[in-house]
């Protein structure tokens, strides 16, 4: 096991850990939570040797394997698929002692090193690694193509796979979600809940801390306090903790001020002098409780759009894609003909590669509709968040440089004063005070650089926010803030995000991007968790099928079978099932008897819910005809229409929607009374 016993920690002069006691059991897959700064790295760091304890004991198993993902941006001209297979040390090592028996002409150490090659997994290694790289999101097409050929964010799932290719006892994972799409984020939650030793993952996402780990341990004032469960469970038991702090702190400050004013009563008196003396006694061996301290919260607003378009914009025809250098188009998305509303709340869902930051884009004019056309309403304003911060900052500016070039861009018509003590005061409420307002947004963290462009978002008092994996880099504070400001904004909003609990919170529909087309997604997030593993097996499925065919040329399916592309410990034994005996059947009765009390049963159970079968077909065919008739009203809107006409057919589509949204909870409400009904007379 790992154990800390009283552990001191510093960076600098900044003590970030003092006199720690903690401890983690083999096996157990640890969530490591506090505020940024905290000392979460600083520990990963001490884990992993590249930072020893300033005082106290810490311990790890010697013999234990670790593997984390490398933080610098790989650079070379290796296959991907090499790149990851290398990630295997076991299987490297080995490889070079086979090399050097080699070279001495060692046939007794050249057995031995194939026969360790075996036991390292030889046979299957280029397998195991492609099954990671896919799942991470890459292409069949991609697989040998050089590391160098793709981008940041690509070469980093690239790192993720090669330490989770890795045999390890320890996985340490900073942030490992900041490069992922959803897709891929499903499928790593999947690998991760599999993998069979001893995890400790830093991350700002609750549902994925939720979905992997058993164990939560929360870094506050340099000391860290261990909770069983996962980050919801944590959030709970916090909040317990510190609701009966108060209570205990508040009960004893009556009690220390009964005390003291019995002391000053009869201190001076000598018939009570040694009661008073026995009271400051007792003062003094009392353990203080400390006053909860509130974390000082983060929190903005969007502020009131000065007018709402209705509607926001409308697509028709379109096709979205880009040009090369050469004028070459590529097109991702065609016959796209979608309006946007005022007031919608849009998640756009979509497995990775199939356009979805291209659809934004476009919507926010960083790129041009390669057919068809884009109109806007009148007074649309765009607020962007952009994947990629620096697509909209420059590394050598200042957020004061930043504010005062927003104001000059906007003109004398900007809504807000663009005075300097103004813009410091506002970039105050971000966070960036005093001399942080002069720092270059090179030199920042990316929390601080996503903090910037919201910052300068919502000076610009945008009525379409178009929010493009905005995540990224903050943390939880700072997402719950994000969370609760677009639940009060009035506008409209588009986002792309892998964070479930923010798309839960803040949608109310979604489209879907896939197969080069755009279309309204019918269900939830779970739901969509199950699209995209059904799609994940119609794809490999699929390049089965055609690497089997006769006369094909493409290479066999890289896609290894589920009991190595599943298996974290690289073809490790599954559980045993257990062995308990099953309990023996029942007798049967009379099997006469049996149906006729059967058949009453369910006689009697259709009479309670024929009623409500009813009124669920009634509602079915009244959501059908709400569908025609928005669909009937959204291709109108894609039209060349007048401004009366166009404004009839908003506010029709808007009286179809609520009605929808109303009919849609009664059908969920029926259907569950009906489920409940069915499993009581089951």
């Amino acid at each position: 096991m790992i154990t800390l016993k009283n552990v001191t920690l510093r960076r600098g002069v900044k003590v970030l850990l003092n006199g720690v006691n903690a401890t983690i059991n083999p096996g157990e897959h640890v969530g490591l939570v506090g505020r940024n700064g905290a000392g979460k790295s600083s520990l990963f760091a001490l884990f992993n040797g590249s930072l020893h304890e300033d005082g106290g004991d810490f311990s790890i198993p010697a013999h234990w394997r670790m593997a984390q993902v490398a933080q610098n941006m790989p650079e070379t001209e290796e296959p991907a698929t090499d790149f990851v297979v290398a990630g295997d040390t076991r299987l490297m090592e080995v490889q070079a002692q086979l090399a050097q028996a080699e070279a001495d002409d060692d046939g007794m150490a050249i057995a031995h090193a194939y026969t360790d090659l075996h036991d390292a997994g030889a046979h299957d290694a280029v397998p195991r690694a492609q099954a990671l790289i896919l799942g991470l999101g890459f292409k069949v097409s991609e697989l040998d193509k050089p590391v160098n050929s793709f981008s940041g964010g690509w070469r980093m799932r690239l790192q993720l796979a090669r330490a989770l290719m890795c045999p390890s006892d320890l996985l340490l994972l900073d942030e490992p979600t900041n490069h992922l799409d959803l897709d891929a984020l499903v499928w790593l939650e999947a690998w991760l809940k599999r993998y069979q030793g001893t995890m400790i993952v830093i991350s700002h996402d609750r549902e994925f801390l939720d979905a992997v780990t058993d164990v939560t341990m929360h870094i506050d004032n340099a000391q860290i306090t261990r909770y069983g469960g996962n980050y919801s469970k944590f959030e709970d038991l916090r909040a317990e903790q510190l609701e009966l702090q108060q209570a205990s702190y508040a009960k004893q400050q009556e009690k220390i001020a009964h005390l003291k004013k019995f002391i000053d009563r009869f201190k001076a008196k000598a018939s009570k002098a040694k009661q008073a003396q026995s009271r400051v006694k007792a003062l003094d061996r009392m353990e203080k409780i400390a006053p909860v301290l509130a974390d000082a919260e983060f929190t903005f607003e969007f502020k009131e759009p000065t007018n709402l378009p209705n509607p926001m914009l409308a697509i028709t025809d379109a096709a979205f894609g880009y040009r090369n250098e050469d004028g070459v188009e590529t097109t991702i998305l065609r016959n796209v003909s979608r309006s946007v509303l005022a007031g919608q709340r849009i998640g756009i869902l979509g497995a990775n590669g199939q356009g979805k930051s291209t659809l934004v884009k476009t919507i926010a004019r960083a790129m041009k509709p390669l057919a068809g056309t884009v109109t806007e309403g009148k007074g649309l304003s765009i607020g962007y968040f952009a994947q990629q911060e620096l697509d909209v900052l420059r590394p050598s500016d200042n957020p004061l440089e930043h504010m005062i070039r927003l104001a000059k861009e906007l003109g004398p018509n900007a809504r807000e004063s663009g005075r300097e003590q103004d813009l410091r005061n506002f970039l105050g409420t971000f966070n960036f005070s005093g001399d942080m307002v002069k720092q270059t947004v090179g030199s920042m963290s990316g929390g601080e650089k996503a903090r910037l462009v919201l910052a300068m978002i919502v000076w610009q008092r945008p009525n379409l926010l178009l929010l493009d994996e905005p995540t990224n880099h903050l943390d939880l504070a700072t997402r719950e803030a994000l969370s609760m400001a677009l639940n009060e904004f009035e506008g409209t909003v588009m986002l792309v995000s892998h964070d479930r609990a923010l798309l839960r919170a803040v949608c109310d529909e979604f489209w879907l991007v896939g197969r080069g087309a755009i279309g309204p997604f019918d269900g939830d997030l779970d739901d969509y968790q199950r699209y995209l593993l059904d799609e994940a097996r119609r794809l490999r499925e699929q390049a089965r099928t055609e690497s089997a065919a006769p006369g094909s040329t493409q290479a066999p399916d890289p896609v290894v079978p589920e009991s190595i592309a599943e298996n974290p410990k690289g073809g490790a034994e599954a559980p045993k099932r257990s062995d308990k005996p099953v309990d023996a059947a029942p007798p049967a009765r009379d099997a006469r008897e049996q149906r006729k009390l059967d058949a009453q049963a369910r006689q009697q159970q259709a009479q309670k819910l024929r009623p409500l079968k009813n009124e669920l077909e009634q509602i079915d065919r009244r959501l059908t005809e709400l569908a025609k008739e928005r669909a009937g009203l959204e291709e109108r809107l894609a039209q060349p229409l007048p401004p009366s006409d166009i404004a009839d057919c908003g506010r029709r589509l808007k009286a179809a929607n609520d009605a929808t949204a109303e009919l849609e909870e009664r059908w969920l409400a029926l259907s569950a009374q009906i489920e409940e009904a069915s499993a009581a007379g089951a």
